[in-house]
């Protein structure tokens, strides 16, 4: 017979797996991003709220904080730096406004949990206390995190198209949501249950907006590639007509002379 803290142990193992696919999953986004030069209409929120996300946790499982959470502190110190990454990266092929928010949100993320650690570990001292206080924040900003992606799923709604929620997170999401869910219900642990619970919910209802607006997206790409199409053909017909204009015109004038 298995017992409760080895497959919780199993569980977290799988958990860390599939959240380290969840910190992959926006890679084919910025390969996009890096190739085209520019974020285009992709929104930065999901970065920084899963950056403060992972930071807010990595200080949760300090051992000064909540000992026996190596597998929490693992995974979120790699989010952390995956997250970080992405964010630079949106920084660079950004401008104007978009490059200023990000900017403010990157640095308004590190200074609050500076801040957070500070005040925790300087006014709270014993385990309790400071896995209470960080665990509440964490379960807040947690859920933030996982709300970061309804304004997208409000473009796509409006739109009919999924272009810009890509498939991979959606779906790493849902893996993610779950695996920790189950993590958390075998050795109950309430800040761990909320966030992953709602966050299981979220992300189940961005793989219905994919079932729903796939074909409508493949439709709405199919046709602006057709536009694009059509739009070069009446450049190349446009410059060819006047090419033969200017060669007729030229013919007409040289006949003149000649007379």
């Amino acid at each position: 017979m298995i017992s409760a803290d080895t497959m919780r142990i199993v569980v977290g193992i799988v958990g860390n797996v599939i959240a380290l696919g969840l910190f992959f999953s926006p890679l084919p986004t910025f390969i996009r991003i890096w190739k085209k030069k520019s974020v285009e209409e992709f929104s930065v929120i999901p970065y920084v709220a899963t950056l403060l996300n992972c930071m807010l946790w990595m200080l949760y499982g300090l051992p000064i904080v909540h000992p026996n959470s190596t597998l929490v502190l693992t995974i979120n110190c790699a989010g952390t730096a995956i997250e970080i990454c992405y964010v630079i990266l949106y920084l660079i092929f950004s401008d104007g406004p978009k490059r200023l928010k990000a900017l403010l949100l990157f640095f308004g993320d590190l200074a609050f949990v500076a801040v957070v650690a500070i005040i925790v570990l300087i006014f709270f001292h014993t385990h309790d206390r400071r896995s209470l206080v960080v665990g509440i924040l964490c379960v807040i900003f947690c859920i933030i995190m996982y709300l970061a992606p309804l304004s997208v799923m409000k473009m796509v709604i409006q739109t009919k198209s999924v272009e810009y929620m890509p498939l991979s997170i959606s779906v790493a999401s849902f893996l993610n949501g779950l695996c920790w869910t189950i993590y958390a219900l075998i050795r109950f642990d309430l800040y761990i249950t909320i966030p992953n619970g709602l966050g299981l919910l979220f992300s189940i209802t961005q793989l219905i907006l994919h079932a729903l607006y796939y074909k409508s997206t493949r439709k709405q790409i199919a046709e602006r590639k057709l536009r694009g199409e059509v739009g070069l053909t009446d450049v190349v017909i446009d410059n060819s007509t006047k090419e033969s204009s200017i060669i007729s015109s030229q013919k007409n004038e040289a006949t003149t002379s000649n007379e």
